[in-house]
């Protein structure tokens, strides 16, 4: 604790402070120099720093230290920051600018410009420990920005170093030498940066602590899990690297040792620094070079100690310690180095014990040392100084320096001189340098001796050199001839070239320069002698070029010798695009095209698009136009040119697709420009409702769907309202016109001053009243009142709740502040409770309310007249007459006409008693009242009664029936009929019936035609609405009305009625009633009846039932087209519900007609028959003879009508020979010794891959070639099965590789089958094989070939194109020994023939018959060698 006191003088101002530590009691006087007054003092920094304001200046001081400073200060309102972290110094931070003051100093150190004042990114060091020549150090770094960091020499005040980094530093500290800074960045990466040498180095990663060693350049940091030291700064790749298990937490040295102290759980351990290895560093620091010696010879040699003794060989060297030296070489093991220092040594100490003083000045010294460094001129200088002149010679002697030994005893005039130079070339001579004694003849003038040297040495060139500068030389041919020899067996050529074209040999000459690559020389030759070979030189020039990779010198050349492509290629290569969109203009469109794109890739880099656009439409490429202007974002340019090109469907995916692309990139304007490019708003609409970019979707809402405007509004209220965004909620209600929904959102959140606010701007005039209420009414009692007294609402809010039936909350308003309401209150909820039924609760409520007539009302109309009466009788006796006037209306209701009569009269209303019984129609009992109660109405009653008996008569059906029958004996038959035709009585048919009968007997005997036509017209309709279909008919043919009576008939099904009624009467109906008889039938489903009156008809529906059977038995009774035409249509329904089979069987029952109407039909029951698993088999036979039989019977058909010889002709001609080699395959399945005629049948197959699933065929005559053993053929095809497989997953067979089926009749372009025909565990095994074999490299990768040299399964031979015939056993090609059929164009392989005749003997297999008597059907008998069936 400090104590402050003030001494004054004479004028009373503060001129000095004095500063007492309470608790030591030391004192501290602060005043100004400058006699300014003291204004502020405060004591900050744990109290150990004093910081004072005079007008002008500022004073610091260190309390501990007593060291004060007063610098100048210029007033910033007491803004400054200050910061006491450096013991030395203090950091003064004001508006950007960083101040430096050193405790005792009364100027300022430094200042400098900086954002950044956290003490961990600001570093000062004041001579913090003492180096040897320099007595001030004083140092600061500091950032600039972010990533630049810089560093100042405070004493010259000048920048030592600045350090941009890619990344943001995030700490920083000087080294105490102020030598060294480390840095971290934000990605945890430590930096150390060398000033002096300006390098800057990464030395660790994830660093978590990094601190320097108190006292040394050691360095101790973190990574992750390992504690790394650098107890040699100098070597940062030397580390000490150990685990520990916890966070460093700080350094602690004392007691002579260092520890890092590191947290670990609960507890701190402390893992201790080798101080000797700290210790060396701070002798090296200290220039001790004894004492780091004897410390580095007590350790191991290991790479941190390495380092040591080279750091400490290098200084012992500066500062010719060349004892320690010597033993820090030796220590390294470098021997050499080690000895000469020995020798230098004991020269020195020899010359010290001779003359005395340092040895180490002695020349002799000195020049070895100036020799050790290599620096052999500041040694010979050090020996001509002391006229060593043969010391300095013997030097370069010994390093066999001969020039510089010569040189120096020329210079000194030595006589041994030419002794020197004779055995500085026999020197040469017994070393076998050659070269070198050449060049000292040659420098002497003896060309022939240099030349005789330069070949012994193998260095031609030179000689050649030297003969073309003489011309002497030249004269000797042999010379010349054996130089040329020996230039062109050493491979140089172009000096070999200039050579002969010196002697005038321009053919050798050009040969050499186009060996050497000397174009330029060849080709000036050849304009002179040779000008026929200039273009030929000049392509071959640029050839060179290209090989040197001077693309753009060799396009000239490619120009000149004419080879446009050369030159073309050449300038793409070079880059020199303009040069070749030159070139490619000159050429024609088709070598062009394929150039464009690439110029026009390298102009959309450049973002010239209208240019690249320009090129890539010459190149035929204008997808790619549109893909650039889609990357630059040009959305406009792309659509306008993919509209051109592209589909508009095509164009939608491609934006779609590069929308979504955007889309995941955060590049939603853009996403949103392409979706509205091709007219996709809706997609960008969810886009931006997927990201919440609200705002954007609404204005797209407004824009292309303002209808949904409102809804859109309203639905994000509804989302921002669950996510607790209130605010942008109620913007979205008030948009979609809801007020009502933000009322309720704020309702829900409590918010009720927002609820009411929107109530008011928003929701009308008597809107907020109601929320005003609600809001009273959830605080309840004296805060209600309040508030409704507020808002000026109290009265509304009470009436308001006694609308809304909360009578508890409107008493207890009503009760606190308006009690005149209370009345109006109680009547309103008497009449609530009256509708809610609990009269007795009711009645007490308006008898509160003082409204005693309104409960007699309540039981009156309720009918409880006792309770009426009761209440009336007590509280309101004005009521009673009406309470025994109710009472009569009741008895009145209940016919109780005597009871009624004596309470009205009770009630003295004998009038009303005299109405009801004239509404019940009692007159007597009227006319009684009338008299006995009010006479004066007697006589105008009995009138009414008289008037009212005149009107009365028979009413009802039988009233009508009666009046008919009266009417009918009066004569008045059109009026008996009109009444007889309104009897209606839906309880009695037969009466109606017998009325309606009357009636139309009436008509017709006694009325005029056209009136009982009339009549009959009305009549029967109704006659038939009830079912009286025969009494219809009979009517209507009573008046001839024949199509009325039929068709009543008809209605009645009486059929054969019908029948006759048409034959007799009007034949002209019979077929009428036949169409009406079939669409009875058929809506009964009656088929079987349908059947004798029309069979199409009941084809059709069995069809339509779903009785293919019994349709197709019903077919095969009548012609043969028709037969065939539900056979067809039966086909059909099983190929859709995938029954390929029972249709193909169908067809081999009833054979297959030549319509062209069929052929799609049995195209697929054969694509669906050949894609069939598990047909590859012996059982499959009959499967595939069924589809060869009806195949079979088509193409003779065929061949019979007009579809004959025609393109579907042939297809089924190919699919038939195809369905034979599936069936003679499973024929040969069945027998062993064929097994070769199977596999052969099934390679055979893969020349019709165009009609086969590829990958089916490929896999089968794969796995049938691996079977008999023909590897090389089954690797081929299972590497193209696997190869197909992988194209079906991918959707194309682009990157399929054909060149194993070169020169073949097998398919390059077949159709990509839909799906995989082999199960993945079989494709496995495949891969599994392929993969085998193809890593044992004992397969050669080709195709067998035959004498043709073609692939022996071709048909077609590729060098010849000749076509031979397929074999009808295996299907391979037929070279020789052929047996010929009788039908043209059929044969067979002799040698497979009769084999497969040889197997049905020793076999007698019934399915390898059955194949040879179809090839007797097919090929129209077999040969005479034939063989018999039975």
């Amino acid at each position: 604790m400090w104590d402050l006191a003030s001494l004054r003088s004479s004028d009373l101002s503060l001129t000095k402070v004095i500063v007492k530590n309470l608790s030591s009691g030391t004192r501290v006087v602060l005043k100004s120099h400058y006699g300014y007054e003291v204004e502020e003092v405060k004591i900050l920094g744990k109290e150990r720093y004093l910081v004072a304001h005079t007008s002008d200046t500022l004073l610091l001081g260190d309390l501990n230290t007593n060291r004060l400073s007063e610098v100048a200060w210029q007033g910033s309102g007491g803004n400054e920051k200050y910061f006491f972290e450096n013991e030395n110094v203090c950091m003064i931070f004001n508006a950007g600018e960083l101040t430096l003051v050193e405790y005792g100093s009364n100027d300022t150190l430094g200042s400098v410009r900086t954002e950044f004042m956290n003490p961990h990114l600001i570093s000062v060091r004041i001579n913090e420990r003492h180096q040897r020549g320099m007595e001030d150090n004083k140092k600061l770094a500091y950032l600039v920005d972010i990533k630049t960091i810089a560093i100042v020499d405070l004493i010259g005040g000048y920048n030592i170093g600045t350090i941009s980094h890619e990344s943001r530093v995030d700490w920083l500290e000087l080294n105490e030498t102020g030598h060294k800074l480390l840095f971290r960045d934000r990605k945890l990466r430590l930096h150390l940066y060398d000033i002096e040498s300006c390098t800057k180095t990464m030395i660790l990663n994830f660093c978590s602590y990094v601190q320097w060693v108190p006292g040394s350049d050691v360095l101790v940091a973190q990574n992750r899990n390992s504690l790394c030291v650098w107890y040699n700064i100098e070597a940062p790749e030397r580390v000490t690297m150990s685990s520990i298990r916890g966070d460093v937490i700080g350094l602690e040295r004392g007691g002579g040792k260092t520890e890092v102290m590191v947290t670990e759980g609960v507890t701190t351990v402390a893992y201790t620094l080798d101080e000797g290895l700290i210790e060396f560093g701070t002798a090296i620091d200290d220039g001790n070079y004894t004492r780091a010696t004897a410390f580095l010879e007590t350790l191991e040699m290991t790479p941190e100690t390495e380092a040591m003794w080279k750091t400490l060989s290098k200084l012992a060297l500066e500062a010719r310690q060349l004892h320690i030296a010597e033993r820090c070489f030796s220590a390294l093991g470098h021997v050499a180095k080690a000895r000469f220092l020995h020798e230098t040594n004991e020269i020195a100490d020899q010359v010290s014990r001779e003359y005395g003083g340092e040895g180490t000045d002695f020349y002799q010294v000195r020049a070895r040392l100036a020799m050790l460094e290599k620096n052999y001129k500041l040694a010979e200088m050090i020996f001509l100084e002391q006229n060593a002149v043969e010391e300095a010679m013997d030097m370069y002697q010994e390093l066999h320096r001969w020039d510089e030994c010569i040189a120096v005893a020329e210079a000194k005039g030595h006589p041994a001189l030419e002794k020197l130079r004779r055995d500085y070339y026999q020197w040469l001579m017994d070393t076998q340098q050659e070269e070198r004694a050449g060049e000292l003849q040659e420098s002497q003038g003896d060309g022939l001796a240099a030349i005789s040297l330069y070949l012994k040495a193998g260095l031609p060139a030179k000689a050649a050199r030297l003969v073309l500068t003489r011309e002497e030389l030249l004269a000797n041919t042999e010379l010349v001839e054996h130089i040329t020899t020996a230039l062109i067996k050493g491979e140089l050529y172009e000096r070999a070239g200039d050579l002969f074209e010196k002697i005038r040999n321009p053919q050798r000459a050009l040969e050499c320069y186009c060996k050497g690559n000397a174009f330029m020389k060849a080709v000036e030759l050849a304009r002179l002698a040779f000008p026929v070979e200039v273009v030929r030189l000049e392509e071959a020039w640029g050839d060179h070029l290209v090989q040197q990779k001077q693309l753009d010198a060799a396009i000239n050349h490619y120009i000149e010798a004419r080879c446009s492509i050369k030159a073309i290629e050449a300038a793409l290569g070079a880059r020199q695009w303009k040069k070749a969109i030159y070139i490619l203009d000159l050429q024609d469109r088709n070598t062009a095209s394929k150039y464009y794109p690439r110029v026009a890739q390298h102009y959309a880099s450049l973002q010239e698009y209208e240019i690249a656009e320009e090129l890539y439409t010459k190149g035929d490429r204008t997808k790619d136009a549109i893909d650039m202007y889609t990357q630059a974002g040009r959305w406009e340019q792309a659509h306008k040119l993919a509209m051109k090109c592209m589909r508009p469907e095509d164009v939608s995916v491609l934006y779609i697709t590069q929308a979504q692309e955007m889309e995941k990139q955060g590049k939603y304007r853009e996403a949103e420009r392409l979706y509205v490019t091709v007219e996709e708003p809706d997609l960008a609409i969810t886009m931006f409702k997927k990201h919440k970019l609200y705002d954007d979707m609404i204005r797209l809402v407004g824009k292309h769907h303002p209808d949904l405007l409102s809804d859109t509004h309203l639905h994000l209220g509804k989302e921002l309202e669950a996510e607790g965004r209130l605010q942008e909620a109620e913007y979205h209600y008030l948009e979609a016109q809801e007020w009502k929904a933000t009322v309720n959102m704020y309702r829900s959140s409590g918010l009720w001053e927002e609820a009411y606010r929107v109530a008011k701007a928003h929701g009308g005039a008597n809107a907020h009243k109601h929320v005003a209420y609600l809001w009273a009414k959830s605080l309840g009692g004296e805060a209600a009142v309040r508030l409704l007294n507020k808002l000026g609402l109290l009265e509304a809010a009470i009436d308001h709740a006694a609308d809304n039936c909360s009578f508890e909350f409107a008493f207890e308003l009503s009760r606190l502040a308006l009690k005149h309401k209370t009345p109006e209150i109680h009547l309103r909820y008497a009449m609530y409770l009256e509708d809610e039924g609990k009269f007795e609760e009711a009645e007490a409520e308006f008898i509160r309310a003082g409204k005693p007539k309104e409960a007699v009302l309540m039981f009156v109309h309720n009918q409880d007249w006792e309770a009426a009466q009761r209440v009336a009788e007590a509280h309101d006796p004005d009521s009673v007459a009406e309470v025994l006037v109710g009472q009569a209306r009741g008895a009145l209701e209940e016919k109780d006409f005597q009871k009624a009569e004596g309470l009205l009269l009770r009630a003295q209303r004998p009038g009303l008693a005299l109405n009801y019984y004239k509404e019940a129609g009692l007159w007597s009992d009227a006319l009684r009242i009338c008299k006995d109660y009010v006479p004066g109405q007697l006589e105008a009653l009995q009138e009414e009664y008289e008037r009212e008996a005149t009107k009365k008569g028979t009413r009802g059906v039988e009233g009508l029936v009666e009046q008919a029958r009266q009417w009918e004996q009066a004569g008045e038959y059109s009026r008996a009929v009109d009444c007889y035709l309104k009897v209606r009585d839906s309880g009695s048919s037969s009466l109606m019936e017998k009325c309606w009968m009357k009636a139309a007997e009436l008509s017709i005997k006694f009325l005029p035609p056209q009136r009982s036509l009339e009549v009959i017209r009305a009549v029967g309709p109704q006659l038939i609405g009830i079912g009286k279909h025969n009494a219809a008919a009979e009517l209507y043919l009573n008046l001839d009305l024949v199509k009325e009576a039929i068709d009543a008939f008809i209605e009645g099904e009486e059929w054969n009625k019908a029948k006759r009624v048409a034959k007799e009467l009007d034949p002209r109906y019979e077929d009428y009633v036949d169409q009406h008889y079939k669409e009875f039938l058929k809506n009964q489903g009656k088929v079987d009846s349908l059947v004798g009156v029309d069979v199409i008809a009941a084809l059709d529906l069995y069809v339509e039932q779903g009785q293919w059977d019994k349709c197709i038995e019903t077919a095969t009774k009548q012609n043969y087209k028709i037969l065939h035409k539900y056979v067809a249509l039966y086909a059909t329904h099983l190929i859709r519900e995938g029954g390929s089979a029972q249709a193909l069987a169908l067809y081999v029952q009833h054979g297959a007609p030549a319509n062209p109407q069929n052929f799609n039909i049995y195209k697929r029951i054969f694509t669906d028959m050949v894609s069939s698993p598990g047909t590859n088999s012996a059982e499959a036979y009959h499967s595939w003879a069924d589809l060869r039989d009806v195949l079979f019977n088509l193409c003779e058909n065929l061949v019979k009508s007009s579809e004959a010889n025609s393109p579907a002709h042939e297809e089924f001609e190919t699919m038939l020979l195809i369905a034979h080699y599936y069936a003679t395959r499973s024929a040969a399945q069945s027998i062993k010794q064929l097994e070769t005629v199977a596999a052969r049948l099934s390679v055979s197959l893969l020349r019709h891959t165009q009609l086969l699933p590829a990958d089916k065929a490929f896999y089968e005559a794969g796995i049938a070639a691996q079977a008999v053993g023909w590897e090389n053929m089954a690797f081929i095809f299972l590497n193209r099965f696997l190869d197909l497989t992988d194209a079906i997953e991918e959707g194309t067979l682009d990157a399929l590789d054909h060149s194993d089926f070169q020169d073949t009749d097998i398919p390059f372009e077949v159709p990509l089958p839909a799906k995989q025909h082999i199960p993945e565990a079989q494709r496995e095994e495949v891969r599994d094989w392929v993969l085998t074999v193809s890593m044992d490299q004992r397969l050669e990768q080709v195709l067998p070939r035959d004498e043709r040299g073609a692939y022996e399964a071709s048909l077609v031979a590729a060098s010849t194109g000749v076509r031979a015939l397929p074999c009808l056993i295996t299907g391979y090609p037929i070279l020789r020994n052929k047996i010929e059929f009788k039908r043209p164009g059929k044969a067979a392989n002799k040698d497979n023939w009769n084999k497969f005749l040889m197997a049905i003997k020793t076999s007698h297999s019934p399915v390898c018959q059955d194949v040879l008597k179809f090839i007797s059907q097919w090929c129209g008998g077999l040969p005479s060698t034939s063989f018999s069936f039975q």
